[in-house]
């Protein structure tokens, strides 16, 4: 079976892995799935920190929990088989999910490496005034046996964070990285996000550095508007992405054909 790189597929995830994607043809995945916490409508249109916000509350993000354990669970059993031996899985997450993504990586089969600490400096205030206030997510490292791609050097190299005399650093499990603001955020006319849960760029160009090379392919099966896509095309990588949502397929191949191809001014001179 041939396979198409720098494309978008547009179609269900479990389909697409199943019918479309070749046995362990993948370096690297990075996968966004629905956190399951749809089914409200909270909102603060009157925030001054940050523009109005408004909670996720989308229909493929809802799901029964036995229908969510089960979705879940075959996507990563795909993930798993079309994966290189060595290959490198990343999932983002929350408390909401954190739990399950792990259980069930162990079950098939996947090691797990670390569990990446995002914090968002710029997290949203606390509405309800209830709980803590929530500015960290998760993103679990797995991979396929052994011998895989891990670029320490390049990593450290670019870690924002230094020694004391100013030389580079081990990059550690705890990133500090904002929401998506800015100019990287895609906006529709009226100012709201066009993507409720649109990563930051620099998070996709911290884990594609640090577990693929130059022309690995690199695969998002929730590529929503393209951001690993789009990252992934600057590193001089080869990609694959699958998105259900046909709006989210036009803003992804939009964004992919923009003429803005520069690489990040502080990406090494030499990328693996």
């Amino acid at each position: 079976m041939s396979l198409q790189t720098n494309f978008i597929h547009h179609g269900n995830c479990v389909e697409i892995l199943a019918d479309v994607i070749p046995a362990e043809v993948i370096d690297l995945v990075f996968a966004d799935p629905p956190y399951n916490l749809s089914g409200n409508a909270l909102k603060w249109e009157e925030n001054q920190t940050g523009g109005p916000w408004f909670m996720v509350n989308e229909s493929w993000d809802c799901m029964e929990y036995p229908d969510f354990v089960d979705f879940t669970k075959r996507w990563l059993e795909l993930c798993f088989h079309v994966l290189k031996p060595g290959g490198s899985i990343y999932v983002s997450c929350s408390y909401h999910n954190l739990g399950e993504i792990l259980t069930t990586l162990k079950g098939i089969g996947f090691g797990v490496n670390n569990v990446i600490t995002w914090y968002k400096t710029n997290a949203m205030p606390n509405m309800t005034r209830r709980t803590f206030t929530h500015s960290t997510e998760f993103v679990v490292w797995a991979v396929k046996g052994r011998g895989w791609c891990f670029n320490y050097d390049v990593l450290r190299d670019i870690n924002p964070e230094k020694q004391k005399n100013g030389q580079s650093k081990q990059m550690r499990d705890l990133w500090s990285i904002p929401l998506v603001q800015g100019k990287e955020r895609l906006r529709a006319e009226t100012g709201r996000a066009l993507h409720p849960t649109q990563k930051p760029e620099e998070l996709l160009r911290r884990i594609i550095l640090a577990s693929s090379n130059t022309n690995d392919i690199v695969l998002d099966p929730f590529l929503g508007t393209g951001t690993t896509s789009y990252v992934a095309q600057k590193l001089g990588r080869r990609w694959i992405g699958i998105e259900k949502e046909a709006k989210y397929v036009k803003l992804a191949q939009d964004r992919m054909n923009s003429d803005e191809k520069e690489l990040y001014d502080c990406v090494p001179d030499v990328v693996p």
